[in-house]
């Protein structure tokens, strides 16, 4: 598995506990419970930020380097 297929794998996993903790801290501050049970997804939601932003980026970086090539071999 290359590191592209692990970075997808990563942000659908990741994708499934931000969800699960939106919902969890959403229960618990209906409840009356601490208030910092609302910063839950914060942490999830960083990773997903970052791995997003790698896999927007990933296709503009082979049509990068396919260029690159062309141009090296004309």
């Amino acid at each position: 598995m290359n590191s592209n297929n692990s970075f997808r794998q990563i942000h659908r996993w990741t994708a499934i506990v931000f969800t699960v903790t939106v919902i969890v801290a959403t229960i618990a501050v209906s409840m009356k419970a601490a208030i910092w049970f609302s910063y839950l997804p914060l942490l999830p939601l960083a990773v997903l930020l970052f791995s997003g932003l790698y896999l927007f980026v990933l296709p503009y970086r082979r049509r990068a380097a396919g260029s690159r090539r062309a141009i090296a071999t004309a």
